[in-house]
């Protein structure tokens, strides 16, 4: 068959297949529009899942009555314009769109219609396209002083097969909604609302720009405990600013789907931040745990390519190890903040537990890994006030050399109920310290918070001392692809320093020497393959850090005070001092609670006290 030219019409098709995969990219692409013309509102409906009708109106700066027409047109943009030896520079995008293909290719499989007042202007004009089919530009009315509303109706009307890969109405609408809350986190000072089928399903008003108003937008929309949970991140290196909130180890999710990541002020979807985030948390959350985050980044335009995808939904960074570097050094920096915080939901679930004549509470998605069997234990999402005090080092610490506990020290200087912890006032069923504080009560896992202790004290062996090696008998030959081969061979001195020692073999393999003591008998196959995944994906070695804090982890599981051992009071109170003194004691090694503090005005509630 001879090569011939496609019809215009069905280019635009083929185009919007692209751009357009859904509802909820027709509208990104138009909420986008409304940003990029300085929109402060922005008002969008839906209706029969944004098939039937989208309707996307906003107060920007509006078109001319001469602009609509390119509006509509392929490759006719606003957003870029040649610098002065007349080149366009696609590696130094500042909008959030730029291609010109939104308005055509949506015009191409629907009827699209908009309507725009220019700022400054007294009248308002628009244009229809029908199936790709322009019409003329004609006076309209228009309610606001200036802006774009811009309608479809019938999507994909003019492609039927592609109407058969729909989702129901209701996933195609619940997809514009995670869309809009995107757009929404990314853009704290400007106003949002969405209406689906004629129902109020959204309301952002405007906030300060800023970390303030940020925090109050990401708990609009990712729930009120977000904020009394997350730990704020500014980091800067090498013209790369790290900005958002992420939450603490205990108040995770069972899934990835709270976990988002903006460019510039774009939403997108990049492998880069699991990794990192996978990585920061290693110490503090169970594989099938996740955190909640909210993650900025800012860099100069020329060192971030946006321009990789028709839908803009993915950007390459020219230094991805920097970014994750950042973002990792940020969170692990948060992390070890925090201290001994433990997410506020804890104690409200106990409290509902505690309560008369009322149900258990259910369990929440906000849960811990262990805790899923029933009863109170599951974390509920409410907000309570977080734990005063505990975020700083304890004036009294005994030496850490367990698994003895060392008597307190007689000389303290206050009464031992102002330090955070309490002083220790009795043990339940032999797994269980109360303690007294001057404001509240207490209780701790004693096996979860020794285990957490155990855990601190063997990394810090680990790092002061390095990692043990053993010697194979037999150096074990490991096939791999040639480019795979590289990239661990490149990091050969950062795996030595852990324990693996390996080298060349010949064209693809690699040898292994030396592997970690900690790991005992290991397939030193699976694992070096293991290590050239997470550099081909995340820049770092990823398997064999874990692997040994795995093992740091289970060691320190067994090696811990078990539940139902019995405690005197100094080994209590001594336990206590020592989760004030280490990091991370809020929460062991899975990303359970160590400890629940309940309030004296909560349990003075309870009896009806107050």
């Amino acid at each position: 068959m001879p090569i011939h030219r496609l019809p215009t019409e069905l280019i635009n098709r083929i185009a919007a297949g692209e751009v357009v995969e859904r509802p909820a990219s027709a509208v990104k692409e138009l909420v986008e529009n409304a940003l990029d013309a300085g929109a402060l509102e922005i008002q969008v409906q839906a209706d029969g899942g944004g098939l039937t009708r989208i309707l996307v109106a906003d107060d920007g700066n509006g078109m001319a009555a001469d602009q609509l027409p390119l509006a509509v047109e392929r490759h006719a943009t606003s957003k870029l314009s040649p610098g002065e030896d007349g080149e366009y520079d696609l590696l130094r995008i500042a909008t959030m769109g730029f291609r010109g293909e939104a308005l055509p290719s949506i015009g191409s499989v629907s009827r699209l219609s908009i309507t725009s007042r220019a700022r400054g202007q007294a009248d308002a004009h628009a244009i229809f396209v029908d199936g790709g089919a322009v019409g003329a530009v004609s006076p309209a009315g228009f309610p606001g002083p200036h802006g774009t509303r811009v309608e479809v109706r019938d999507l994909f009307y003019a492609t039927p097969a592609r109407l058969k890969f729909m989702k129901s109405e209701r996933t195609e609408s619940t997809a514009i909604a995670e869309e809009l809350k995107r757009q929404a986190m990314a853009h704290e000072d400007v106003g949002f609302s969405l209406d689906l089928d004629g129902r109020r399903a959204l309301r952002l008003p405007a906030e300060a720009s800023g970390p303030d108003g940020r925090l109050a937008r990401l708990s609009a929309i990712m729930g009120r405990e977000f904020a009394d949970n997350a730990l704020e991140l500014e980091h800067e290196r090498e013209g790369v600013r790290l900005t958002g909130f992420a939450g603490l180890p205990t108040y995770n999710r069972g899934n990835a789907a709270h976990q988002y990541l903006f460019v510039n002020g774009r939403p997108v979807r990049d492998r880069l931040l699991q990794g990192a985030l996978r990585g920061a948390y290693a110490d503090f959350l169970a594989r099938d745990r996740h955190p909640l985050a909210a993650l900025y980044v800012e860099l100069d335009a020329g060192l971030v390519d946006v321009n990789v995808h028709p839908a803009k939904a993915e950007v390459r960074f020219r230094d991805p190890g920097l970014v994750r570097g950042l973002i990792v050094g940020g969170l692990r920096h948060a992390l070890a903040a925090a201290g001994h915080r433990a997410s506020t939901t804890v104690s409200m679930a106990a409290l509902g537990g505690f309560r008369p004549n009322t149900m258990p509470p259910q369990p929440s998605g906000a849960g811990f890994s262990a805790w899923r069997q029933g009863g109170w234990a599951p974390a509920m999402a409410a907000a309570v006030q977080s734990i005063p005090g505990l975020t700083e080092v304890s004036a009294r610490a005994e030496p850490a050399d367990m698994p003895g506990f060392a008597e307190p020290s007689a000389a303290a200087v206050f009464d031992p109920v102002d330090f955070p912890l309490g002083a220790a006032r009795a043990q339940v069923h032999e797994t269980y310290i109360v303690a007294q504080t001057r404001d509240g009560v207490v209780i701790v896992d004693q096996h979860a918070a020794h285990e957490r202790l155990v855990y601190e004290r063997m990394k810090t062996e680990m790092a002061d001392g390095g990692v043990a090696r053993q010697a194979l008998l037999l150096p074990e030959v490991v096939e791999l692809d040639p480019a795979e081969a590289d990239r661990v061979l490149g990091r050969a001195d950062e795996l030595a320093a852990l324990g693996l020692v390996v080298e060349a073999f010949g064209g693809g393999a690699v040898l292994v020497r030396e592997v970690p003591a900690l790991l005992g008998e290991t397939d030193a196959a699976g694992l070096i393959r293991d290590i050239a995944d997470d550099l081909a994906e995340n820049g770092q070695a990823l398997a064999l850090r874990e692997r040994l804090e795995d093992v740091c982890s289970t060691m320190a599981c067994h090696g811990s005070v078990r539940a139902g051992r019995r405690l005197s009071a100094p080994e209590m109170n001594a336990l206590l001092r020592q989760m004030e003194a280490t990091p991370h004691s809020g929460q062991c090694n899975h990303g359970r609670p160590t400890y629940v503090e309940l309030k004296l005005a909560d349990i003075e509630r309870l009896f009806g006290r107050r």
